[in-house]
């Protein structure tokens, strides 16, 4: 790193990073719920965090607002003002919106950000219907951006839904044998189901910002190795990370079996603690014995391995093409911030 690039990125908080571009982006997408009909309107207002059922006022948790800052940081790297990049970014957050309110359907999860989910909140089939309402709504929000940008949201959306495909086929495979799960097809279900969206936040808000083909292309890569590494530190949250952080018990993602990167990593590996673990899980597995197993097999810093060599992959891509410095000093502390979180 040379002095003026320390220089450039030293004042740089990913927190304020975080805060300057939701303040930016919040009245626009704001305006775009409040073009819904008024009943998905409300539940995607909930799902914001804006309103309690029935519409009343609430301040609850809301998300970081990762995939509006990579829009805005987007077209400011392609050296546009970072309002250009603000239709971009409520279209992927208007995308990333509907993907949780049918996750959360499909995985049987029953509460978000400490709250009831949406289908718990209002029922199934309106958290459906709010969904399809709010990916209308992305869609049409991207329309007088012109076909290159309808077409990199629809690559995105298609990779999303391939990712999930990928993930929901991954709970009917066994734990053990020819057809287990294997790392590098999580890799793949990670980059769709995650990374594709984030790529797509990044492009995105560059090609809005009037940035080149290539510029646009290293920032869709940027944006996927940062949802795998994003999503491997999830992973390992889901086992290890502290419930008064993460808002989930101890161990969530083991009583949940669910084949993240380290199971699938540890499972992976030679020795005896791979196939105690393989029989384990196999069987009604001990959460606390599981993860004791596959941090003797490895599956630990195996995903932490994984999810470095993904942020050094997208560090590079970021390198390999000019950036508004400052904009880009931006984007790299957040992308470490994003994948070192809780660690």
């Amino acid at each position: 790193m040379t002095a003026l690039d320390s220089a450039v990125r030293a004042p740089v908080s990913a927190p304020e990073v975080l805060r300057r571009c939701q303040e930016l982006v919040r009245p626009a997408l704001r305006e775009a719920v409040g073009r819904m009909h008024p009943w998905t309107g409300e539940m995607a207002a909930y799902s914001f965090g804006w309103c309690e059922v029935g519409g009343g006022p609430a301040v609850a948790p809301g998300g970081k607002g990762v995939r509006q800052a990579l829009a805005v940081l987007g077209a400011e790297a392609a050296g546009a003002p970072g309002r250009s990049g603000v239709p971009a970014a409520v279209a992927v957050e208007l995308v990333h919106a509907f993907s949780l309110l049918h996750d959360d359907i499909m995985d049987g999860d029953t509460t978000r950000r400490r709250r009831p989910a949406v289908w718990k909140a209002y029922g199934t089939g309106p958290a459906v219907l709010a969904g399809d309402a709010l990916f209308a709504l992305a869609v049409g929000t991207l329309a007088g951006a012109g076909p290159d940008a309808v077409r990199l949201l629809s690559t995105a959306l298609g990779d999303l839904v391939r990712g999930q495909a990928d993930d929901l086929l991954f709970a009917e495979r066994p734990w053990s044998g020819p057809d287990r799960v294997r790392p590098a097809e999580y890799r793949a279900m990670a980059e769709h189901k995650t990374g594709s969206l984030l790529g797509a936040a990044l492009a995105l808000g560059a090609l809005l910002g009037g940035a080149p083909p290539a510029t646009v292309t290293a920032l869709d890569r940027a944006g996927r190795h940062l949802g795998v590494a994003f999503q491997v530190v999830d992973d390992v949250l889901g086992i290890w990370g502290d419930p008064t952080v993460t808002g989930k018990p101890v161990l969530a993602d083991l009583r949940e079996r669910k084949k993240t990167l380290p199971v699938l990593s540890a499972l992976d590996s030679p020795g005896p603690a791979a196939r105690r673990l393989a029989a384990l899980l196999e069987s009604a597995a001990d959460p606390a014995e599981a993860a004791g197993l596959i941090a003797v097999a490895g599956g630990r810093t195996a995903a932490l391995a994984e999810a470095r060599r993904h942020l050094d992959a997208g560090e590079a891509a970021l390198a390999a093409v000019p950036l508004v410095p400052r904009a880009g000093a931006e984007l790299r502390s957040l992308l470490g911030f994003l994948v070192r979180r809780d660690l």
